[in-house]
């Protein structure tokens, strides 16, 4: 059954209106607390209050440092709805990442765990701002961060300048419920609602802005995808700091009625029980999310029977793999990015397995997709191989990055996305790789996702990524770095061997390492930081 599109065109609306048609359905599960779409209004409306009392106004930048919890959802709408724009900061973050996420985004409020799976969030920010040990709360003078005005803490004692959670609502209740209403009022479905932090795989991190109504918009059409309904329960254990979460799962559920189950972290058995649990039909997370699901010893054991939509990306066997894991039938596969609002094509889940496997589906309704030639930005045939290039529902722009947007957009007002694929003569998107990893090696070009997939169909390769390096007689070489299972048999040579009889001879890694996980180098975010690995497999040698 179609659902109707939301009438709301801003997220404090569309919080207000779930509230009063279904105030006790379910809307957030987060731990042991489930807050229904009346109590997460109440909430949402504390917080902003309190931010009002704090002199947040309509355009001020209020930075989360926040995990999947209830906080970050009642923090992010309640800034919303008074026309404030979240800056969501990563918890992967490192003190030199925080402390340049928050003088660029010139964040006035900073909402913040002190620590959060063994970073330290707290300590740095005093180490940064020193006055937050002196005076009262609320008296925040930084010369370092001199936008910054209010610290809230949400875990354990706040230092003398800042606010614990307590202490910030109670500011809220001397605040006119008018003023709330007026501000509410006067947020256009234009106006920003979140900055979100690309990986800075290649430079510093880009602020993708996005807007409240495209937001909306985005989020109801790939619910439509998925044919979502108020019954459904997703899963969510991907960072809501990441759009696949903020701007991608939260208002797809939210345009259709439905809840979110947060997973703080991502741990396969609790994952499991959780899923079980709460009996979650919606699944949002990556392959190797889905192999750690179906290695555990649990699985076997666990009833997923719930389980029956949700979202992922990857080759073939990746999203066959993802529906065996979870049972999922009508998994989706999607492309998009954060600057096209989490996804621009979605497949749907009622099209034929095959097709669902192999293409990214059809471009959402109110977005247009093309192949362009990188060079000349013509527009090529049907089914060739170009960059991809999107139009609709886009990015405002980088946030205070007038370079990089006049690089972002072409003549036409389509994104460049960087990304390699193709438009299909059924209309479907296919995605082939990134453009700017593409591998020149003899002068012949590779595509590094083609042979991470490769790697990947070896049975004991749990994650692989492949990069060019430079070689002095074919210009690049095909390195490749790997992490293996616990006890696994094969080595380098029985890897490449493997390659041998799958690929072409150039195509196939001339370097290859083994790496543990931890050993992967990662950007903030938690990705894999491909220019840091291009740096550390330069140094190995090739075997002879």
């Amino acid at each position: 059954m179609a659902m109707t599109r939301p009438s709301s065109r801003t997220l404090g609306d569309l919080v207000d209106a779930l509230a009063t048609a279904t105030p006790a359905a379910p809307a957030v599960v987060s731990g042991d607390e489930c807050l229904d779409y009346g109590t997460l209004k109440r909430r949402v409306d504390d917080f902003a209050r309190a931010l009002l009392a704090r002199g947040v106004r309509h355009g001020d930048r209020v930075a989360l440092v926040v995990s999947n919890r209830t906080e970050w959802i009642v923090a992010a709408l309640a800034s919303a709805k008074i026309g404030a724009v979240v800056a969501a900061i990563s918890t992967f973050s490192t003190p030199r990442e925080l402390a340049w996420s928050l003088e660029h985004c010139g964040a006035s409020t900073l909402v913040m765990l002190s620590a959060f799976r063994g970073r330290r969030f707290l300590e740095p920010l005093v180490a940064l701002c020193p006055e937050l040990e002196r005076g009262a709360a609320g008296a925040l003078d930084s010369a370092k961060l001199p936008a910054l005005r209010t610290v809230v803490v949400l875990d354990g004692p706040a230092p003398a300048a800042a606010f614990t959670l307590a202490g910030f609502l109670a500011l809220g209740t001397a605040v006119d419920p008018a003023q709330l209403a007026a501000a509410q009022a006067a947020v256009a479905p234009s106006d920003l609602c979140y900055i979100l932090y690309t990986s800075g795989s290649t430079a510093a991190p880009k602020g993708v802005t996005l807007a409240h109504g495209p937001l909306i918009d985005n989020g109801f059409e790939i619910g439509e995808r998925m044919h979502l309904q108020a019954a459904d329960r997703l899963w969510l254990a991907v960072p809501l700091f990441w759009s696949f979460g903020s701007a991608n799962a939260l208002p797809a559920i939210m345009t259709h009625g439905g809840s979110v189950v947060l997973q703080e972290s991502f741990e396969p058995g609790e994952a499991l029980a959780l899923i079980e649990r709460e009996r979650c039909s919606v699944y949002y997370g990556m392959v190797n999310m889905a192999r750690a699901l179906l290695e555990h010893p649990a699985h076997p054991g666990r009833r997923l029977g719930a389980m029956r939509t949700g979202l992922t990306i990857g080759p073939p066997e990746d999203i066959a793999l993802t529906m065996r894991a979870l049972g999922a039938d009508q998994l989706c596969n999607v492309y998009g990015s954060t600057e096209t609002y989490g996804n621009c094509a979605v497949a749907d889940a009622e099209e034929p397995l095959a097709m669902r496997l192999e293409r990214q589906g059809l471009p959402l309704p109110g977005m247009t997709i093309r192949a362009v030639d990188p060079v000349t930005r013509r527009p090529l045939p049907q089914g060739e191989v170009g960059e991809l290039a999107v139009h609709g529902r886009i990015t405002p722009g980088y946030y205070q990055a007038p370079e990089a947007n006049a690089e972002a957009f072409d003549r036409d007002g389509f994104f460049l996305t960087g990304d390699l694929g193709s438009i299909e003569a059924d209309g479907r998107v296919r995605f082939r790789g990134r453009l700017k990893e593409m591998i020149k090696t003899g002068g012949v070009n590779v595509a590094p996702l083609e042979v991470e997939h490769v790697l990947m169909q070896h049975p004991e390769i749990v994650q692989a990524y492949v990069v060019g390096v430079p070689d002095a007689a074919r210009g690049e070489a095909v390195a490749a770095a790997i992490e293996l299972r616990a006890g696994a048999a094969s080595d380098s040579a029985a890897v490449i061997a493997f390659c041998r009889e799958r690929l072409a001879s150039y195509k196939v890694p001339t370097r290859l390492v083994i790496r543990a996980a931890a050993e992967f180098p990662r950007t903030a975010t938690g990705k894999i930081h491909k220019p840091g690995l291009r740096e550390e497999l330069a140094t190995v040698v090739e075997p002879r």
